[in-house]
């Protein structure tokens, strides 16, 4: 599997697209918006810039795109106008794998320019989008050309599948099942690709440059733990149903693993301090329910089963990954079961995501 070909999320505006099943991310963002408006704040009052670089990466298709930027805008407009100043003229970039819906983003780009207008006052000439494809585990733009960058859900995402899995048999991820000859690549992956992203941000951001990450990640200390594995495991097992059924060929099912490591809040901070060039200035670690529409007005009956949300949410993370590696003639198959698989267990325990979020900056 060519992960930079298909680690991306479906796109469109289809009923399993990410853009109609993006509410749990969207929550996400809104539970780190002070973390946001701290880091910008402080950003700007040392120095109100007469331009402002802007990087959000991992950025998906959507409307948390322009969710999150308009957070970021909105901030600087208000610290702008404590201090009598005007909002400055404002770049933002929009990064994503080159396989992301980049077409879906830009159509949704006249109803952020009247948000922008209502918000802050002005005009679609104060703020220039820009899309970025490409690999966030490169280089992507020049030296010292960013102020901030914000990345949420994105960085748990590796950028290969680890080398050396070959006795995960029978799952798709780290698992309680899994020998720690798998962990260990995990982990090393990691942090290879999250050494690599400070590397390269370090290089394009602006001395006391500021970034906010959101991972999907853990309080535990073990990287199998059920808080940040048990999604997958309920996938594995329908696929194992499948394969039992032979729906699925066994080879397929041992062969494929997701590119995936949710770290804990000790593991970032470890290595932003291995890697040097960053001032951790806070970590939060936050938890989200896998419904998202808990507590929530549901938009349709369907939305009312847990187990449909969960679903439809990982159908529109999984299915390019299931697509490429298994075909497309399982697809309906695996995710109506994984939907009585997630509402059976889901009526028996709690079931949350973790999310560990940690604001930066350059050091100069």
């Amino acid at each position: 599997m060519e992960v930079v070909q298909v680690l991306c999320m479906k796109g469109g505006n289809r009923d399993t697209s990410y853009a109609e099943n993006s509410l749990l991310q969207k929550k996400v963002i809104t539970l780190t918006k002070a973390i946001i408006e701290e880091t910008v704040t402080n950003l700007c009052c040392n120095n109100f810039p007469t331009s402002l670089c802007i990087a959000d990466m991992g950025c998906s298709s959507g409307p948390n795109t322009f969710f999150a930027v308009l957070e970021v805008v909105s901030t600087v407009d208000k610290v702008g106008k404590k201090m009598g100043l005007r909002l400055p003229k404002i770049q933002v970039f929009l990064n994503d794998l080159p396989g992301n819906d980049f077409n879906t983003i830009f159509k949704s780009l006249p109803k952020f320019q009247k948000d922008l207008q209502k918000t802050t006052g002005a005009g679609a000439e104060s703020c220039f989008i820009t899309g970025v494809p490409g690999s966030f585990y490169s280089r992507l733009f020049p030296r010292k050309s960013l102020h901030f960058v914000h990345y949420s859900y994105g960085l748990q995402l590796l950028s290969q599948v680890p080398p050396g899995l070959e006795s995960n048999k029978g799952n798709i991820y780290m698992a309680s099942s899994s020998p720690p000859s798998v962990l260990k690549p995990y982990y090393e992956q990691f942090q290879s690709d999250f050494s690599m992203f400070l590397r390269c941000r370090s290089e394009e951001l602006v001395e006391g440059g500021s970034m906010v990450l959101t991972f999907l990640g853990r309080r535990s200390d073990d990287p199998s733990s059920k808080e940040c594995c048990y999604i997958w495991e309920l996938l594995a097992v329908a696929l194992n149903d499948m394969v039992a059924e032979g729906r699925i060929e066994e080879w397929k099912m041992d062969s494929f693993n997701i590119p995936q490591y949710t770290p804990s809040q000790g593991e970032v901070k470890c290595e932003i301090e291995k890697e040097g060039s960053f001032t951790v200035n806070g970590v939060k670690v936050s938890e989200v329910n896998w419904n998202a529409y808990e507590g929530e007005l549901c938009p349709s009956d369907a939305h009312k089963d847990g187990g449909h949300n969960v679903a439809m949410l990982m159908r529109a993370v999984a299915e390019p990954m299931l697509v490429s590696h298994f075909g497309d003639g399982i697809i309906e198959e695996v995710f109506s079961r994984y939907k009585s698989i997630v509402a059976d267990r889901m009526s028996k325990e709690t079931t949350e995501f973790i999310n560990v979020t940690v604001s930066m900056t350059k050091r100069r």
